[in-house]
């Protein structure tokens, strides 16, 4: 062996020597396969799987923009009209703009379904700066608005707790399709609540609810208020009737309402309160002025683009009103509604008020 081989032989072993060095250094690790989103269509349309997890969830919610002008967005609250919370009344336009978010969780567990629900309002518009002497706004101005947090709850199987709609409102349902539905207030609506959702299958469901109230009718002690309803559902329609006492003010209220889907193209209601003014002449049940009050009104589906919405509502008070008007879907998810709202006092104790509103609205 020469000089020569035996620096060929000793490089070609230090090569190979550093080659396996530098394969024991670099390991490259295979590639983790892909966890694509998954669709969840066991509660709907729009679910899709937490990736990881056995949780549905669905994003969703609006952009809305409100021009009101004349005497709308004007309540009766049993004393003189006041202005609703979406905006300033003036002698101009009332603007309002919404964007809102919505979030919706189910899972399948050994207890029932597992739900949640949260709902989320951002508003930008008319804020009231100035009233007349009647309690009237004379002057507003636009500006950002609080976030409102409309709804956060749990609910597992039947029991639902947190931050909804009183059961008084929701488990009946709004009165109509009108944007103005309560210039004759049916009900307030926003309450920490700890309910109970009963559904037989047969088209019987009930509802317990305790609840806390919010602003002045939150509870003072430690008795919530109470509220109870049962429905019948059928493809006819429903039949629904709920009550109410109210813990501060010793005060009881109920409703009661009647769905038909006279046609497949026009369904009606009409709905009935009643409640006792012995302390307090309005409350958190019984918003309307004197002891009974009536809703009625429908909704006639011209085509796939345009709805006809209408509704009447009454006291024993002699409030009166009357909102009607038409919506129209530009594509799917887009509409546009113009609106015409009326109301009085047939005591002359207010002035008549006519107003509108233009509402255009993208859902997703």
């Amino acid at each position: 062996m020469n000089i020569k081989s035996l620096l060929l032989g000793s490089a070609a072993a230090l090569i190979a020597v550093s080659g396996a060095r530098a394969a024991d250094a670099v390991v490259v690790a295979e590639p983790e396969p892909a966890e694509y989103v998954k669709i969840c269509d066991v509660y709907g349309a729009g679910y899709f799987y937490i990736p990881g997890t056995e949780t549905c969830l669905r994003i969703g919610g609006y952009i809305r923009y409100d021009a009101s002008f004349g005497d709308g967005n004007r309540v009766l609250d049993g004393t003189k009209a006041i202005d609703s919370q979406d905006g300033g009344i003036n002698d101009t336009w009332n603007k309002n703009a919404r964007f809102t978010l919505k979030t919706w969780t189910g899972q399948e567990t050994e207890l029932g379904t597992l739900k949640t629900y949260t709902e989320t309002r951002f508003n930008f518009g008319s804020v009231t700066t100035a009233k007349g002497a009647d309690g009237f706004a004379i002057d507003s101005e636009a500006g950002n608005k609080a976030a409102d947090l409309h709804f956060a709850w749990i609910q597992l199987g039947g029991l639902r707790v947190g931050k909804d709609e009183t059961a008084y409102d929701s488990f009946i349902g709004y009165a109509g399709n009108v944007v103005q539905d309560t210039i004759i207030p049916y009900g307030l609506k926003d309450t920490n609540l700890i309910s109970y959702y009963f559904d037989a299958g047969n088209g019987f469901s009930a509802v317990a609810s305790l609840e806390e109230g919010s602003g002045a009718e939150t509870i003072d002690s430690y008795v919530p208020h109470v509220v109870g309803g049962v429905k019948y559902k059928g493809d006819w329609g429903a039949i629904t009737a709920v009550g109410a006492y109210n813990s501060n003010w010793e005060e009881w209220a109920g409703k009661a309402r009647l769905d038909i889907k006279a046609t497949s193209d026009l369904t009606l209601f009409a709905m009935v309160g009643y409640g006792t003014d012995d302390n307090k002449a309005t409350n958190f049940y019984k918003p309307w002025t004197g002891n009974f009050a009536v809703w009625g009104g429908g909704t006639y589906t011209v085509n796939k683009k345009v709805q006809l919405n209408a509704q009447v509502s009454y006291t024993d008070f002699q409030d009166f009103a009357v909102a009607a008007n038409v919506a129209y879907t530009i594509v799917p998810g887009y509409t546009i509604t113009a609106e015409v709202d009326y109301f009085k006092n047939f005591d002359d104790k207010f002035e008549d008020g006519v107003g509108g509103i233009v509402r255009f609205q993208r859902s997703f």
